[in-house]
């Protein structure tokens, strides 16, 4: 068994990460494909059962060389049916059966959870977490996500929907709405979308003045790595929406952190790349909020893995699933 492969997926609307990865969470081989969401997404396993066997013929391996595939998806996954219950971008109705057609697609074992819980056990096992039994793992992209993790297991909840903290409410009167139907979201902060919402709130003043206002009127659109770059710069207009970014980020952390008290907080994901200039604003916000014994001993940091967190989670459900 020590020389055979797992294969990791990391499925996403657009593209589909996958690799093949030893007991030990060495990554012999990654590769990406389009996801085909059309027709209800039913061509999804199919092609990704297709790709890891021209894969392993490309590679002269054999299929028995692979001893499950594990997926993480986007959305609330039950684990024990392997049932994603509802998807926005993946063309499946409510209530796909993801596990069993990912078996019977690719003739292998298969374990299926969310995305974000697959890149906080992909961050603990070969990443920032550094093999912490208590983590919290926090992904800022196109949304923000989060995974929990206790005692070496992902916390799923009743109904696999425990860990958004995305969706934790940080502005209760006001707040922008959601994609999740709510209004005022973590998400709506300090995603991606969300930084570039509150950029371009405080672009629309006629006063304003500086680099990321110049970007702007030059490019006609800004991004969030426009916010942090100016930032750093000392733009007074990026500076401030970090700082309102930063506040809100810092407090759920803080609070997740009085209820956990887990080892280490990880920041991923595409915002995560701005690096110290969003750590070190959150820290503040963060030691600001959090009980002193927690502010002592829960730690933040950056994650270290990428886009090579989901497929290393992903393979890591198999290993815990083969070890029980």
């Amino acid at each position: 068994m020590a020389n055979q492969w797992i294969a990791g997926v990391d499925l996403g609307g657009t593209t589909t990460k996958i690799a093949f990865i030893t007991m030990n969470g060495e990554i012999v081989y990654k590769w990406e494909i389009t996801t085909d969401n059309s027709n209800e997404g039913q061509n999804i396993t199919a092609n990704i059962a297709k790709a890891i066997d021209e894969k392993l013929l490309q590679l002269g391996q054999a299929k028995e060389n692979v001893i499950g595939i594990g997926m993480g998806a986007p959305g609330p996954v039950d684990y024990e049916t392997g049932i994603i219950l509802n998807v926005v971008n993946l063309g499946w109705k409510d209530n796909y059966p993801l596990k069993d057609s990912l078996e019977l697609a690719t003739s292998l074992p298969a374990v299926v959870e969310n995305d974000a819980n697959c890149a906080a056990l992909g961050e603990m096992w070969k990443g920032a977490g550094n093999g912490a039994k208590n983590l919290v793992c926090v992904t800022l992209g196109t949304g923000v996500g989060g995974g929990v993790i206790a005692n070496g297991q992902i916390i799923q909840g009743v109904n696999g929907a425990a860990g958004e903290i995305g969706h934790l409410t940080v502005i209760p009167e006001g707040g922008a709405p959601c994609n999740c139907g709510k209004t005022g979201c973590l998400e709506t902060v300090a995603s991606a979308t969300g930084i570039v919402r509150l950029a371009l709130k405080e672009l629309n003043n006629d006063e304003v003045a500086g680099e990321l206002h110049d970007i702007f009127l030059k490019n006609g659109k800004i991004t969030a790595k426009d916010v942090f770059d100016t930032a750093r710069n000392g733009d007074p207009l990026a500076k401030k929406v970090l700082a309102d970014v930063t506040f809100h980020l810092g407090f759920v952390l803080a609070n997740i952190g009085n209820t956990l008290n887990p080892e280490g907080i990880v920041l991923g994901g595409g915002v995560s790349k701005a690096g110290n200039i969003l750590l070190d604003s959150v820290n503040e916000s963060f030691a600001k909020f959090a009980f002193s014994a927690v502010k002592n001993s829960t730690k933040l940091a950056l994650a270290t893995l990428g886009n090579d967190a989901g497929v290393l989670g992903g393979a890591w459900l198999i290993k815990n699933k083969l070890n029980q």
